[in-house]
Order: C-alpha cells, then structure tokens, then sequence
C-alpha cells in the first residue's frame, strides 16, 4: 500500500529539501518506487534531482490547476531512480489560482489519486510557510516528517505545527497523523542537542526517530551537483545518514500489526 508523507516545518533552514530528496534517493536504493512533489516555489528540490526548474513547460502548478495531468508534468530523477513533480517560481501562483477553484485545499490529493497505486511512497517537500500549499500537501498525506535542529526555538515551532497537523487531521484529513520528528544538523557534541533531544523524547516518544543527520559538507555540496548525496557521495555520513532513516521507516512500516476484528461466537 502506498504511503505518502509531506516533509514540513514552518521553520525555514531545517532540512526540509535536503531530507526530501535524499531519503526519496534512499528509499529507492532499497528497491522502492518513488515519487517526490516539489511544492516550494523556490524549487529547489527540482534542481536538487538534477531536472533544470527554468526550463520545465508543464509544473505541478499546471496539475494543481488542472491544465495538465500528473502523467503529463512527471520527470525522471535519474542519479536517484525516482520520479518528481517539478516546481519553480510559476507555484507562486498557485496561492492566488486555488483561491478561484472549487475543493482548492484538495487539489494535490486529487491529482495523486491518479498514480499513487504506482508507489511505494510518496515524499512532498512543503515550501516553509502554512500557505495553501502547505495545506494541499498536509490534506493529501498520510503522515507529517517533521525536520528540525535541537534549538528551543525549534521545539515553540514544532509545538504549533503538531497543533496545525491535529486540526487539519480534525477538519479535512482524518488519517493525518505525525509519522515522525527527524533530528537535523545534529552534533551529539553539544550539550543544548541533548538536552532538547531529551525534551523531545520525552514528549513525542518513539515518533522521534533513532537516526539524525548530522552536519555534512558532502550533503551541502550536493545539490550543487543535481543529485542526492547517495549519488555524489555515498560513503559520506550524511548519505549513510539518509540510508539509515529510510531503513527505519521501512522496518517501521513492516512493525505495524493490524489487530484483527473480534469475532462473535
């Protein structure tokens, strides 16, 4: 069954696009299908997959608004095996187009629907705002993976959007759940990162996953490149990282045991 899960913070400068493509790029090493949807305009997660945002004709713009299919905008990551929805500056947009159609917080769910049974998940890089795009993605996901650096800034942050993630999962998307808290820039070092990781542990338990990324030169540089770090660099500790969380995600998904109905005698 596919998952789909939107890679969110409204904290800028956290990871979000860092962590979209490469755990998109790392999942897909462990045989995956994979689909990434760029939803910041910056489109940086485009260029991060090595597709030229400047150049795309049809957007995921154009599917929001129905002037093209899902099928139509698709392009191919190709250092990375996936597949991606490609954004650019034209998404801006969006925030003013969605306001003039009908079921406008909606719109991405719709147009997923079409291809989700071709995946096996489903990665949406938000842009870092809670901006119409922002509530497209969180209405047509599963579960929220929330980026953040070990700041106390950072957990007033997480604070509201978990609020955000319960109303949303209230009004317009009852499956929403927060999948999992993905500690960033991490340094086991400092002493201000272990004590907020304990905070974090001790309120969100085990949604925080074991792994972190830690800062990585090799991480930072590949973007640059057009490709994940598994493709530029795969011995770096960030790609290693980036393996790490996907294989916890994937033995976490394999973890769920649906309890069966209880039967009458």
């Amino acid at each position: 069954m596919s998952k789909i899960f939107a890679i969110a913070n409204q904290k800028g400068g956290v990871g979000k696009t860092t962590t979209s493509v490469n755990l998109a790029a790392s999942l897909a090493s462990y045989g995956k299908r994979i689909l990434l949807v760029d939803m910041d305009p910056q489109g940086n997660a485009t260029m991060g997959c090595g597709v030229n945002k400047n150049s795309q004709k049809t957007t995921i713009l154009d599917v929001l608004i129905g002037a093209s299919t899902t099928e139509e905008a698709m392009q191919r990551c190709e250092s990375g095996h996936f597949d991606v929805l490609p954004a650019n500056g034209d998404l801006t947009a969006a925030e003013v187009e969605l306001l003039q159609v009908k079921n406008k917080e909606s719109r991405l769910r719709h147009a997923l629907s079409r291809v989700k049974n071709r995946y096996d998940y489903i990665i949406i890089d938000c842009p870092p705002s809670l901006s119409m795009l922002t509530l497209n993605s969180l209405v047509a996901c599963d579960g929220v993976i929330v980026p953040m650096q070990c700041e106390y800034y950072a957990l007033e942050g997480l604070s509201a959007l978990h609020d955000t993630i319960r109303k949303i999962g209230q009004f317009l998307n009852p499956k929403l759940q927060l999948e999992g808290i993905l500690r960033t820039m991490y340094d086991p070092r400092n002493s201000l990162t272990n004590e907020v990781t304990a905070q974090l542990r001790s309120h969100f338990g085990d949604k925080v996953y074991r792994i972190a990324i830690p800062r990585n030169v090799r991480l930072a540089e590949a973007p640059s490149y057009g490709q994940p770090a598994l493709a530029y660099d795969k011995n770096s500790k960030g790609a290693l990282a980036y393996l790490g969380l996907a294989g916890e995600i994937i033995r976490r998904a394999k973890a769920v045991v649906r309890v069966p109905a209880e039967t009458t005698g």
